[in-house]
């Protein structure tokens, strides 16, 4: 499989062509913090283009149209090209093509960056509109850090600190879609005590986001400090049982249960210009 590994003495991390995927993240002592894609979750961080969730009846529906588009779109098990490789650094890129066509109409062009800045590896996700007509996308990321940590004593011990109070209400899901009603935030001001139990009924997705970084910590253990800029929403997933914790960022999310149309007026989608490029970033900081 075609990888290229940066490493900087501090963190080493791997990232593969296929979904430009983050697959490994190490420390400087070379503990692993990524979920190596065991069998209760084949995958380690992917990108998620051009949705976030779900559409109701895996269709996306354009000018009278309609497309099949699976949960968190295409863009994860397409193989990107190497754009950059350097020892510190490397982008690839994504653009619209025969496959993507037949499920998204537009022109597009996907650009991913990995850099190592010190602690923290730095990931930029360029979005650029090609074609020839207003572009209506979602973007998210979907890393899946070890749960529990190295060096930790069981799940219990972790905690996510948010930086901000995160007092609004949480959506969660109904066959994917996201359900009608909200429910109570089970972030205590800014902190969530980690449990299995919270992920018994599927992902946490927090719509209404104060926060611009989080901490994920427990005693003992390596502390992954994370922030993003241009993403407002956060999804929180991981399955009873695995080994993993989802930290989400996400521009964009899950079709509601009543939702079914044009893909253009689907609430959370940005729309991109013809000819603009939009930028997201993510920081994974490793102490």
């Amino acid at each position: 499989m075609d990888r290229h590994t940066l490493s900087n003495g501090r963190i080493t991390a791997t990232v593969k062509a296929d979904g430009a995927e983050l697959c490994s993240l190490q420390d400087a002592t070379g503990q692993q913090l990524l979920w190596q894609a065991g069998p209760a979750w084949p995958r380690h961080a992917p990108i998620l283009f051009p949705i976030v969730g779900r559409l109701k009846g895996d269709v996306l529906r354009h000018r009278g149209k309609t497309y099949p588009m699976t949960q968190h779109g295409f863009a994860r098990d397409q193989r990107f090209v190497w754009a950059e490789r350097e020892p510190l650094s490397c982008t690839l890129v994504l653009q619209d093509n025969i496959e993507t066509r037949a499920h998204y109409p537009f022109a597009f062009r996907l650009a991913v960056t990995y850099a190592l800045d010190d602690d923290a590896l730095v990931i930029t996700y360029e979005v650029s509109n090609t074609g020839d007509e207003m572009m209506p996308a979602s973007i998210g990321a979907h890393p899946a850090f070890a749960w529990p940590l190295p060096g930790a004593e069981d799940k219990a011990s972790h905690t996510l600190v948010f930086s901000d109070a995160e007092p609004a209400p949480v959506r969660r899901l109904d066959g994917g879609l996201l359900r009608a009603q909200s429910e109570p935030s089970p972030v205590e001001g800014g902190a969530l005590a980690l449990s299995e139990e919270l992920f018994v009924d599927d992902a946490i997705v927090i719509d209404q986001l104060a926060s611009t970084s989080l901490r994920y910590m427990a005693p003992g253990a390596p502390t992954i400090d994370l922030s993003w800029q241009g993403f407002h929403q956060l999804g929180l997933w991981s399955k009873p049982g695995a080994a993993f914790l989802c930290i989400e960022p996400w521009l964009g999310y899950a079709s509601p249960v009543d939702f079914d149309g044009e893909f253009s007026r689907k609430p959370g989608v940005i729309h991109i210009a013809i000819g603009e490029t939009r930028r997201f970033v993510q920081h994974i900081g490793v102490s």
